[in-house]
């Protein structure tokens, strides 16, 4: 199970506050923080920042395989397409 420092928890308590009273804003766009996961988050980011001890992201390898082979097979199909479309221009520009 991950441990989280003394910082990290004072961080996520100050954010969790802040949510609490509606002042907490996300990244570039400023919205207002509604969610509390996404609080959460931000509370650990910040005390990634400050150099808190705190476990390091979840990175699914499974996802990201998934996402290649869909890049791949899209990719396939797009080359296809394009190189019927050259075709079909080449006869038309013949007949005239």
């Amino acid at each position: 199970m991950a441990t989280y420092g003394k910082l990290a928890g004072k961080k996520v308590k100050k954010v969790m506050h802040e949510r609490k009273k509606g002042t907490l804003r996300s990244g570039k766009t400023g919205k207002k923080v509604k969610s509390r996961k996404q609080a959460i988050a931000i509370g650990l980011s910040e005390a990634r920042k400050s150099g808190a001890k705190v476990p390091k992201k979840e990175s699914s390898k499974k996802k990201s395989s998934k996402k290649s082979s869909r890049k791949a097979s899209t990719k396939k199909k797009s080359s296809t397409k394009t190189s019927t479309k050259k075709r079909t221009s080449k006869k038309k520009n013949s007949r005239k």
